[in-house]
């Protein structure tokens, strides 16, 4: 015969999971929207994510090519085929030439062989000078050195 100690803890046993089941199917109810819930903002947060990096990238573009344009310069070319043609075009030396756009001669020999580039200060003066003639750079020298 089974013993009545037995009996009892075997029957709160039972009775207990029970319970504890019908307690927790109703918490398992409740947590199911919530997962699916938060598998939803995680995937939006990853989508907003990727969108703010790709709208990083494209003000970053954006602002450097903005900063080149509020200090008055746009997009300037340079070649140092142009440069030399230039220069003899005037028919500068290239000291006479560097001190026209506030270089020295050394750097306009550089640039012209293409072992540099000058610095974004002296692209607009470049620029300028291709629009003067032979006389007027002489003026401009003359000016200089009077």
């Amino acid at each position: 015969m089974p013993n009545i100690a037995n009996l009892l803890k075997s029957e709160i046993a039972r009775v207990a999971r029970k319970q504890v089941r019908a307690e927790t199917q109703g918490l398992k109810q409740a947590i199911a929207p919530y997962r699916a819930q938060i598998a939803d903002l995680k995937r939006r947060t990853r989508q907003l994510e990727l969108q703010v990096n790709r709208l990083g990238r494209v003000a970053a573009r954006t602002a450097s090519a903005g900063s080149a344009e509020t200090a008055g310069e746009r997009n300037l070319r340079f070649s140092a085929k142009g440069l030399a043609a230039q220069r003899k075009r005037l028919g500068l030396s290239a000291q006479a030439f560097g001190a026209l756009i506030g270089a020295s001669g050394q750097s306009v020999y550089k640039w012209e062989e293409g072992k540099t580039r000058p610095r974004a200060k002296h692209l607009p003066v470049i620029a300028a000078l291709r629009s003067i003639g032979k006389k007027e750079a002489a003026a401009r020298l003359e000016a200089m050195a009077g």
